[in-house]
C-alpha cells in the first residue's frame, strides 16, 4: 500500500475508532521499510490531527454529499490529500495522483474520480483555510478553547499557539554512567548539537535525532524524556534504602530516573495497563536497573501489596494530557469536555488511597501532564482541605501564592506539566 493509504487507515483508526495515534501510527509504519517513507507517513498523520477542523471543512465543502459508513475512510483519505496540498512541498500533481491511487488500493475504485475531482478542485481554488469560529481559527475543539480562556484569560492564545508547535527532543543523562557535561562532550564528538536544560540531568537537542546516532544510547547512557517530565524524580528526592512507589508508572521513564538518582532504593512500579508495563520492563533492562513491576490498580493497593508503607510515592495521575498536545495532537479529538470531571474524580480517589499507604513523615509528589486547573490546583486544594495530616511543600519554581507548580506548554521549551509536593505529618 502507498503512504497515503496507510495514513488514511491510521487517521481512520483515531477519528472513527478512538485509537490513539501513538498506537495507530506505528501499526501502519510496520508496513513501510524505508525510513524516509516512515517519516512522511508520520508527518501526514500528525499534520492532519493538528489542522483537522480546517481540512475537514475544506474537503466537506467540495463534496456533493457526505461519505458515510464504510466510505468514511475515503473521507479521511481526502483529509490526507488536502493536508499535502496546503502544508507540504510535495508537488500537487504527485499528491493528487498518489492519493487517488490510494483510494483504489483501499478498495474504493468507484470513488477514485471523486477523490481526484475534490483534490483538483481544492488545488485549483487554493482558497484560504476557514476561520469562521474558534474551532476553525485555532484548530482546537471549542470546549478546550473555552476552558483555556477561563483558566488563563491573559495568555490562552499563546498556550494554544505553543500547543501547535513541533516539540523539541530532550534527553536525560544517566548520572550512573557519566556526568551531564561528559555526555554533552560525547554528543559534541558525535556532531549532535545540544545544550543543558534547567533540571540537573536534562539536555535539549537542537534538532530531533535518531537514537541510533546518540552515543551509548542502547547501552543506557541516556534516555529520551521531555524536560518537564524530568522534574518528577528530582522533586521526589528519592534516597537510597527507602521504600518507594511509582503509581501509574508506564511507560517507565520516571521509574528509571528515580532509580538513577537512588539505585539502592526499593522501588515498586505499578500500572493498570498490562500492555504498557512491557515498556517499563524494556526501559529497566536497557538501563540495567531493578524494580518490582506489578500489574495493579493504584486506587486499590491493598489488593496487590502486603508489604510496608512507602517513604515516598510518585503519583503521575491519569489525566487529560492537555499539556502534551504538541506531542500528541490526537488528544484534541479523543478527549471530550465531560472527561475532565470524570478524570478529576478518579485522580481524587487514587490520591486519597495512595495517601493511606504513605508513611508518617513521607512525601507524595502529585504530577499530571495537564493544564486544566480542575485536575491540578483545584484537585490539590480540595485534597488539603479534607486531609488533616497533609501539608503542601512550596516548590522553589512555584509562583507566589500558587498551589503547586504549573508548567505551560513551551515554557523553557518544555511540555505542559503540573507538580505538587505533599508532606505527611510525622
Amino acid at each position: 500500500m502507498n503512504i497515503r493509504a496507510l495514513a488514511a487507515k491510521a487517521v481512520y483508526d483515531v477519528l472513527e475508532r478512538g485509537v490513539s495515534l501513538s498506537v495507530a501510527l506505528p501499526e501502519q509504519q510496520t508496513r513501510v521499510a524505508n525510513g524516509k517513507d516512515k517519516g512522511l507517513l508520520a508527518e501526514i498523520c500528525y499534520g492532519v490531527m493538528r489542522h483537522l477542523p480546517q481540512l475537514d471543512k475544506q474537503t466537506s465543502d467540495c463534496l456533493s454529499k457526505p461519505l458515510k459508513g464504510k466510505q468514511r475512510i475515503v473521507h479521511q483519505l481526502l483529509l490526507v490529500g488536502c493536508y499535502q496540498l496546503y502544508f507540504t512541498r510535495i508537488p500537487a500533481h504527485a499528491a493528487i495522483s498518489e492519493t487517488a491511487e490510494a483510494c483504489r488500493q483501499l478498495g474504493f475504485e468507484n470513488l477514485v474520480k471523486v477523490v481526484n475531482g475534490v483534490l483538483r478542485n481544492i488545488q485549483r481554488n487554493q482558497a484560504p483555510l476557514a476561520e469562521d469560529n474558534d474551532t476553525l481559527r485555532f484548530n482546537m475543539p471549542g470546549w478546550i478553547v473555552k476552558s483555556l480562556k477561563t483558566a488563563y484569560p491573559d495568555n490562552w492564545q499563546e498556550i494554544i499557539e505553543q500547543s501547535h508547535q513541533r516539540p523539541p527532543m530532550w534527553l536525560r543523562n544517566n548520572a550512573l554512567r557519566q556526568s551531564r557535561d561528559e555526555y554533552l562532550a560525547l554528543l559534541e564528538q558525535a556532531e549532535v548539537a545540544a545544550s543543558s536544560g534547567q533540571s540537573p540531568q536534562s539536555i535539549l537537542l537542537e534538532s530531533p535525532t535518531d537514537v541510533a546516532q546518540l552515543p551509548g544510547f542502547f547501552e543506557g547512557h541516556a534516555s529520551v524524556q521531555d524536560g518537564a517530565a524530568q522534574w518528577a524524580a528530582t522533586l521526589l528526592e528519592p534516597q537510597d534504602g527507602e521504600q518507594l512507589l511509582d503509581a501509574c508508572a508506564a511507560p517507565g521513564g520516571k521509574t528509571c530516573h528515580i532509580l538513577e538518582l537512588a539505585p539502592k532504593a526499593s522501588l515498586v512500579a505499578v500500572d493498570f495497563d498490562d500492555k504498557r508495563l512491557k515498556r517499563v520492563k524494556e526501559n529497566l533492562t536497557r538501563l540495567n536497573l531493578n524494580a518490582d513491576v506489578i500489574h495493579g490498580d493504584a486506587s486499590d493497593i491493598d489488593s496487590w501489596w502486603q508489604g510496608d508503607k512507602f517513604d515516598r510515592i510518585l503519583l503521575d495521575a491519569p489525566c487529560s494530557a492537555t499539556g502534551v498536545i504538541r506531542r500528541h495532537p490526537d488528544i484534541k479529538w479523543l478527549r471530550k469536555a465531560k472527561d475532565i470531571e470524570e478524570l478529576a474524580a478518579l485522580q481524587s480517589k487514587i490520591l486519597d488511597h495512595c495517601w493511606q499507604w504513605l508513611k508518617p513523615g513521607g512525601t507524595l509528589l502529585y504530577a499530571t501532564c495537564s493544564i486544566m486547573p480542575q485536575e491540578n490546583r483545584d484537585q490539590i486544594n480540595a485534597f488539603l482541605a479534607r486531609t488533616a495530616d497533609a501539608t503542601l511543600d512550596t516548590l522553589p519554581q512555584s509562583a507566589a501564592g500558587e498551589t503547586g507548580w504549573q508548567i505551560l506548554p513551551g515554557q523553557q521549551q518544555m511540555d505542559g506539566f503540573y507538580y505538587a509536593r505533599l508532606r505527611k505529618q510525622a
